[in-house]
């Protein structure tokens, strides 16, 4: 660690506050009447009905979402036996990659015992807390008789990382390398170097996956591990003696096909390396130093697979792949110990998901670099945000599969569908506007087909069946892409393909276009380069000749000039005057809608009422009752400034015009959101509690405010939605994520269903 990176952590972990965690409660306690209930006389209810029924626990306390990581500091990686004080910094670390990846909260635990006993006594003790127990940085060989000894006391899972989270990433790397060259588990030799509680973990699991114990040579500092050796052995290095005259690691190396390495740095010399066969395996994991560096294997066998501890090279095995979901998925189904057809389950679910299609979350963490199953790519990144599906919802079902579980999931596919919303918060909000895509899925031409997020957007389309995608791009830039992206979806099967420079509608569409816009500048030679050169123009063109039944454009380009061209060619809807935008924001009391947040910058009170309207129609489709605040900086009458005066004038023509609404105003913000402000202002508000669509009085407070509220409180946001136009057309951004392109799909294709019924606007 160099000076640089060695003060700046101390900086964050001192800074603002010291450590790492906090309590947060998940409860309000904003008066008399909350403290009662969350503790005297309130909490003695939940105090008789766990009393009478102890699974209610789970029910009315956090338990089932509560794990010690418990710690005595002897064997702290990297840095060996320190002490358990010294330990609370990784203890909390650990804690915080649970919370990160998994949602489960946690207390670490440092306890000054090096006594297996004492251990053991103060970690029983603590059942009554917690849903589940992870060890960590305990030395070999105690960490063996501690978890075995826990694991017989307790009613819940007891898991030591160290152990059986590499084991378990080790294992499904190693089957993917020997996927990738082409040789058997069952018959493969291996020599392993380190015989600690990670490497005979790693041993024992990949023994479990076929490998069988007759191929296997371990070393340990004082050389090979063999029959009739005496020196620093146990019962768990006795099982991997073996009869054999080496003695040595350079001797025993000579033809393996594998080497696990979880021992010292540089042990592993070129020589060795040059001695393997064919194709070789090699998981140098000792941390920081792996025994030896990639570079030096890539230089003499290129023929090599490499894994490594470190972040900085292909292949890193970390544990953090795992243990927050093996966590997850244990205590969502109440299983009472981690047992071997569960490590199995997510050992295949990792290697499985390794071979999927890159995450565009994953390319953005690391820099829109390629991620392709293959050599340098065994095993999925932790920023993925399919591990927690896959992983969890594997360790469930093998748990419920085995007999472990006690709370057996009713509805898998329900509990995958809720481990999507952890990682996707947008799920909830898009559920019924997702339902709607699925029962009538519409043709959807998205403009800038060639884009690598567009394309990874639309393999979800197809995936979960939600439109009839249509790309507009060139054959073999999209080709390239779809390979370069380990995308499976292919034109013609799965989408239909519109190539710019060659399509035999080309003459019908600029003279479709001429006709529309010969007189604002489109002469004959102006649309035809148009039509040529513009995909946004030829994906409205199909939606007004009903090629199309919506359209996802705006990755590329102005906002504004692709309202134009919408507005130009798709057109308005029957009783529009102009096109509108609006956002969302998925808040923790809900849904809060913003507009207009992008095309009209100083709208009319007559605007602002046919806005509103508008905006109460989407918002409805969200399955959410509008509730609307005109906003102002002035509150109810207060202020005669023309903005006052104009919000006030748009409460009154919605009042005529669509009396059923419920809209107030005009207001400040506060008031908006806040029954108790409204109530000190006004006898009687026309809705109650929180108003959840805020319109406002020029584009400028609106953009300012949504972009405040995004990035003060942290929260998904789904938009823009333009609104007003003939046909369903979006425009979703320059910075949209594949997910965002994926939620508008679905919103287009609500939109398109709603609009083939062809009604008008009553204003």
């Amino acid at each position: 660690m160099d000076d640089k990176i060695r003060a700046e952590a101390i900086d964050y972990h001192r800074l603002p506050t010291p450590g790492k965690l906090e309590i947060t409660p998940t409860k309000p306690l904003a008066n008399q009447y909350d403290l009662a209930l969350a503790y005297s006389p309130g909490v003695a209810a939940a105090c008789d009905a766990i009393a009478q029924d102890e699974s209610q626990a789970r029910e009315l306390t956090a338990r089932g979402n509560l794990v010690a990581v418990v710690t005595n500091g002897t064997a702290v990686l990297g840095l060996g036996n320190i002490g358990p004080l010294a330990a609370k910094p990784v203890m909390e670390g650990k804690a915080c990659l649970f919370k990160k990846f998994a949602g489960i909260d946690v207390f670490d635990i440092e306890i000054n015992a090096s006594n297996v006993e004492e251990i053991v006594t103060v970690v029983s003790a603590l059942e009554p807390t917690f849903g589940a127990i992870n060890l960590e940085d305990i030395k070999a060989p105690e960490c063996f008789e501690v978890e075995r000894k826990l694991q017989n006391r307790l009613n819940i899972p007891v898991f030591h990382d160290d152990q059986h989270g590499t084991a378990i990433i080790v294992g499904a790397a190693m089957l993917n390398a020997l996927r990738l060259v082409g040789k058997n588990i069952q018959e493969i030799r291996l020599i392993a170097s380190g015989a600690g509680a990670a490497g005979l973990a790693c041993l024992d699991l990949l023994v479990s996956l076929g490998l069988r114990r007759k191929n296997i040579l371990v070393a340990d500092r004082h050389g090979i591990i063999y029959e009739g050796r005496d020196q620093d052995m146990n019962p768990e290095k006795a099982t991997y003696a073996r009869k054999t005259e080496f003695r040595t690691l350079a001797d025993a190396i000579v033809e393996c096909d594998a080497f696990l390495g979880l021992s010292a740095p540089g042990l592993l010399t070129e020589a060795m390396v040059k001695s393997m066969a064919d194709n070789p395996i090699i998981f140098a994991l000792a941390n920081p130093t792996p025994e030896i560096l990639p570079e030096i294997v890539k230089r003499i066998r290129s023929d090599a697979i490499i894994a490594t501890g470190r972040s900085d090279y292909p292949n890193q095995v970390n544990n953090v792949l795992c243990f927050p979901f093996i966590f997850r998925g244990a205590l969502d189904v109440g299983a009472r110990t981690v047992n071997s057809e569960m490590k199995l389950a997510c050992v295949r679910a990792i290697a499985s998901l390794a071979m999927a299609e890159p995450s565009d979350v994953v390319a953005a963490a690391y820099s829109e670099q390629t991620q392709s199953f293959g050599r340098d790519y065994l095993i999925p990144k932790p920023f993925d945000p399919r591990l927690i599906i896959e992983i969890a919802s594997a360790v469930a079902e093998a748990a419920m599969s085995s007999g472990v579980a006690t709370r057996p999931l009713d509805d898998l596919e329900a509990y995958r569908r809720r481990l999507a919303n952890f990682v996707f918060k947008s799920g909830p909000a898009m559920k019924t506007i997702f339902q709607k895509a699925r029962d009538e899925p519409k043709r959807i031409v998205y403009t800038d087909g060639e884009s690598g997020r567009v394309l990874r957007a639309v393999q979800l389309v197809v995936d979960e069946h939600i439109a009839q995608p249509i790309l507009v791009g060139r054959p073999e830039v999209i080709a390239m892409r779809l390979e370069k992206y380990g995308l499976r979806m292919q034109p013609g099967k799965d989408f239909e393909l519109v190539n710019p420079h060659q399509d035999s509608r080309y003459k019908e569409y600029w003279n479709e276009y001429h006709s529309l816009m010969a007189r604002k500048g489109g002469t004959p030679s102006v649309s035809r380069n148009i039509v040529r050169t513009n995909t946004t123009v030829i994906g409205a063109i199909m939606v007004r000749r009903g090629e199309a039944d919506g359209m996802i454009c705006g990755v590329e380009g102005r906002f504004k000039d692709h309202v134009k061209h919408i507005g130009d060619l798709v057109g308005l809807r029957p009783g529009v005057s102009c096109l509108y935008a609006m956002n969302s924001l998925l808040t923790g009391n809900g849904m809060l809608f913003i507009c207009d947040t992008n095309v009209v910058h100083d709208p009319s009170a007559e605007q602002i009422a046919e806005m509103t309207i508008l905006a109460a129609e989407e918002v409805s489709r969200f399955g959410v009752r509008p509730k609307i605040a005109l906003l102002s900086h002035s509150n109810f009458g207060e202020s005669d400034e023309s903005s006052a005066i104009k919000m006030s004038k748009a409460k009154f023509l919605l009042q005529h015009r669509e009396p059923n609404l419920n809209v107030e105003g005009e207001m400040h913000g506060d008031a908006a959101l806040s029954s108790t402000i409204r109530e000190k202002i006004i006898d009687r508000s026309e809705f109650e509690g929180e108003a959840n669509l805020l319109v406002m009085p020029t584009l400028n407070a609106a953009h300012i405010s949504f972009n405040l509220l995004k990035s003060v409180t942290n929260t998904v946001s789904i938009g823009p939605i333009l609104l007003g136009t003939a046909s369903s057309a979006y425009i979703v951004g320059s910075n949209a994520s594949t997910r965002r392109i994926l939620n508008m799909t679905a919103l287009c294709v609500a939109g398109a269903t709603t609009k083939t019924q062809q009604f008008t606007l009553k204003i």
